[in-house]
This record gives C-alpha cells, sequence and structure tokens, in this order.
C-alpha cells in the first residue's frame, strides 16, 4: 500500500481518540514552542531591559498580528482546502494549492515588510505606544519587518505539513526555531548587550531558518504534497478558495490587531505605561495557556476535514466532541493556575524590587477579571474552527469575530468609562460568555442538520 493510502486509511479509519492525539500533541508543542518566540523574548527583555522593554514589545502587538493574520489566510486557509482535497483523493489539486499558497506568502510578506517600514511610527503611536515607549518599540519592529517574509512561509507553509499527515516533522520545524530564539536571545542581550534590538535579531534568525527546513521538505522526497514549479502560476480560483476558506482565522487575527490597538489605547489613558506593560504581561500567560488549544484546533483539522470530505459524518462528531473537551480540561487548569499563583506568574517576567511590585499591583487584579471565563472559550474556539473545517467559513469569520470584535470592541470603548481601568479587564469575560453562547446556538443547528444527513456543500470548495 502506498503511503499516500496509508495516510488516508489511517485518518479515515483509526480511532478518533487516538488519531486526535497523535495529531494534537506535536500540533500543541508546535503551538507552545510558537508562543516562546514572543514569551521568551519578553522574559528575556523583563530581565534585562525592564517593564518598559514589556510595554514596548506589546505595543508592537498589533503590527505582529497582521503579519500572522495573513500567514493563517494563506497558510489555514491552503491547508484546509488541501486536507479536503486529499479526502476527496485529489492529490494533484492538493499541489496546487500548497505551490499557490507559497507564491502568495512571499508576495503578501514583501508588501507588508516594505510598507510597516515606511510607516512605522505612525502606525506604532496610533497603535497606543506612549512617547516613553516609542523608540523601544520602532528598534524591536523595524527588525521584525525585515524578517517578515521567513516568518510568513515558516508559519503559513509549516500548517500543510501537518494537514498531509505529518504533524511530528511540524513539530520538529516550530523546535527548531524556538530553540535557536531562546539561545540568540541570552547571546544578545546579556553577552552582546543589544537590548531589545538583540530581541528581535534573535526572531528573525530563528524564523529564516525555519522557513528553510520548511521549503528542504517539501522540495525533498519526505512529503506527500511536492513543491513543483508549474503548480507556482497563481490561479484565480484557488486563491479565492484558499481566501474564502482562511477569512476566518485572518479575521480573527486582524480583529485580535484591532483589539489590540483600542486596548493599548484604553491602558494609557485609564492606567498609563504601568498598565501597559503589565498587559504585557497578561499577554503572555493569556498565550501560554491558550496555545496547547490552539495545537488541539489544528491536530483536529486534518481530520474532521478529511473525514467531512469522505463523507464520515459519524467521525466528524466524534473528533469534535473529544476536541471540545480536551480544549475544556486545559483552561480550567489554566484558570485555576492564574487565579492561586499570579504572583509567580509575574515573577517569571520581572526581577523583584519596586518596579516588579508596582506592575504586580495593577496586573494581577487585571489577570483575574481578564480570565474570568477561561474554562469556557475552549468550546467556543474549538468550535469555531469546526466550521472552518468542514469548509464553511462564513460561519467559522462569524463566530471568531464574535468574540473578538463584535462584542469585546465595543465593551472596551464603553465599560472604562463606567468603571475605569477595571471595566479595561471586565471587558474580556464579557465578551468571552456572549460569544460562547452565540457559538453554541450556531453548533446545534449544524449538527442537527448533519444527523439529519444534509450535506451542506459550500459553493467555494466545489470550484475547481
Amino acid at each position: 500500500m502506498s503511503e499516500r493510502n496509508e495516510r488516508s486509511k489511517f485518518l479515515g479509519e483509526e480511532e478518533i481518540g487516538k488519531l486526535l492525539l497523535k495529531f494534537s500533541i506535536p500540533a500543541i508543542v508546535g503551538m507552545l514552542v510558537n508562543a516562546l518566540y514572543n514569551i521568551v523574548d519578553r522574559i528575556f527583555i523583563g530581565k534585562g531591559v525592564g517593564s518598559i522593554g514589556i510595554g514596548a514589545i506589546f505595543v508592537t502587538s498589533p503590527v505582529a498580528l497582521i503579519l500572522m493574520a495573513f500567514g493563517m489566510l494563506i497558510g489555514f486557509g491552503g491547508n484546509s482546502l488541501s486536507s479536503i482535497r486529499l479526502g476527496e483523493d485529489k492529490k494533484d489539486e492538493a499541489e496546487k494549492i500548497l505551490g499557490n499558497a507559497l507564491v502568495l506568502l512571499f508576495i503578501i510578506s514583501i508588501t507588508l515588510s516594505i510598507s510597516g517600514l515606511i510607516f512605522i511610527e505612525p502606525l506604532l503611536k496610533i497603535f497606543g505606544a506612549s512617547e516613553t515607549i516609542l523608540p523601544h518599540a520602532v528598534d524591536y519592529m523595524s527588525i521584525i519587518l525585515i524578517g517578515a517574509p521567513f516568518q510568513a512561509v515558516g508559519f503559513g507553509i509549516n500548517a500543510f505539513i501537518r494537514g498531509e499527515g505529518n504533524p511530528k516533522i511540524a513539530m520538529i520545524t516550530m523546535l527548531i526555531g524556538a530553540i535557536l530564539n531562546i539561545i540568540l536571545d541570552y547571546i544578545f542581550i546579556f553577552i552582546f548587550n543589544m537590548g531589545i534590538k538583540g530581541a528581535a535579531l534573535a526572531t528573525i534568525i530563528s524564523q529564516a531558518v525555519s522557513a528553510i527546513w520548511v521549503l528542504s521538505y517539501f522540495f525533498g522526497s519526505r512529503s506527500m504534497l511536492n513543491l513543483k514549479k508549474e503548480n507556482m502560476k497563481l490561479k484565480t480560483s484557488i486563491i479565492k478558495s484558499i481566501f474564502s476558506i482562511g477569512f476566518a482565522p485572518f479575521s480573527m487575527q486582524l480583529a485580535a490587531s484591532l483589539v489590540t490597538a483600542i486596548l493599548n489605547n484604553s491602558l494609557n489613558t485609564y492606567g498609563g505605561d504601568i498598565a501597559v506593560s503589565s498587559m504585557g504581561v497578561i499577554h503572555s500567560i493569556t498565550m501560554l495557556i491558550l496555545m496547547p488549544v490552539f495545537g488541539i484546533n489544528q491536530g483536529a483539522q486534518p481530520i474532521i476535514g478529511f473525514n467531512y470530505g469522505a463523507k464520515k459524518y459519524t467521525r466528524v462528531k466524534e473528533a469534535l466532541k473529544k476536541a471540545i473537551m480536551a480544549a475544556t480540561a486545559v483552561l480550567t487548569l489554566g484558570f485555576l493556575i492564574t487565579q492561586t499563583i499570579p504572583h509567580r506568574l509575574f515573577g517569571m517576567f520581572l526581577e523583584k524590587g519596586p518596579e516588579m511590585d508596582k506592575i504586580a499591583d495593577v496586573g494581577i487584579k487585571g489577570l483575574k477579571i481578564y480570565l474570568a471565563m477561561l474554562p469556557i472559550i475552549g468550546f467556543q474556539i474549538v468550535s469555531s474552527n469546526y466550521f472552518q473545517a468542514t469548509g464553511k467559513p462564513k460561519q467559522s469569520a462569524f463566530l471568531s469575530l464574535s468574540r473578538q470584535v463584535l462584542v469585546l470592541i465595543p465593551a472596551l470603548l464603553i465599560l472604562p468609562r463606567f468603571f475605569g481601568l477595571t471595566g479595561v479587564w471586565l471587558a474580556g469575560p464579557v465578551s468571552d460568555l456572549t460569544a460562547s453562547i452565540v457559538t453554541a446556538l450556531f453548533l446545534i443547528k449544524d449538527l442537527k442538520e448533519l444527523n439529519n444527513g444534509i450535506h451542506i456543500n459550500n459553493r467555494m470548495i466545489e470550484e475547481r
């Protein structure tokens, strides 16, 4: 039996629990490793530069999220579409999707890099950088933008490795970059005393190595899908399909960028630089907790997508159920940790002393309130991903945006007017609860249709 047939049989017949573990664990490790790019930077900068450095990195987050959004648009959209095509036994079409995705990633990332470098200062001011933080933020972001093409290729194309049934290779890709980033962070910040510029340089070098590794995989003989010159000619129908499916995670990331900009400005208004730096730590802690859920999402995606394409709906529902249970368990544990040992979490990022005491006084209260609904977020995230994996981008985009835009942004604009800085923290749980209720209503309706044997074809997926 060919390797491709073996992988197809594996995705379509292996017991769902074992399959989810096999795909999710490497994806979880990969996502945690990916988070370390930012978290390790903040830890080293917090210890080596101070809280103002953490604040500077946090105000650059909207720019970083925009870069990642386009990586998700192409990588996740292409991977979801490719997985469905593989489930339909159409390898040639899956390879065309891969080739088009690579070209799109290069074109878009280079455009974003040049545009960002031209408008970097006004952008960072819009995103909430104060006069104190701005110089440090410019130093960091100007280097990160130079490495944008490496990030786009390494992150976006790596999704295809996981989608074709090689989650361990995808995990290794992330590990290579993250471990190198940690080593270079220490060298550049503490040995060469390069400060925040050293952290940025460490990041882009690590991303470049990851990108080279990913490309070598698809140009080599280990992959089921191969990068071929003839498949790198852009095709309108493929671009439209990739954009349509990838729009949900893309819009969520763009929304996250907008939310972070509004959040930064609210923090500046009601709490100053201390509140911004506190949120930098809170954001890092939140990333660390949420990354396993995103890993579960990525592990479940090819399982759900393949079996949906193969019309094995019982397996689709079982994979969804087990992914929700796993995500809920992870975030419940995270909730308990944030509520019981917040001082230790803040201690990871800052040296003990007056500076940490000031940040902790503000940040611990914020952490406990902002993540108050953490246990239910897993359900909302996994369910939104279900709609993406089954080729329903409109529903997935709406549900993703419901948490990041439709509720959170109004909450950030309204609640602080009545409750000050506490209102900024309250916006998080209000959004999480509302979005989870809306998602439950959508999911119940879709699963009823699945139970009744109604096969909902998305027009975009049927296009060739």
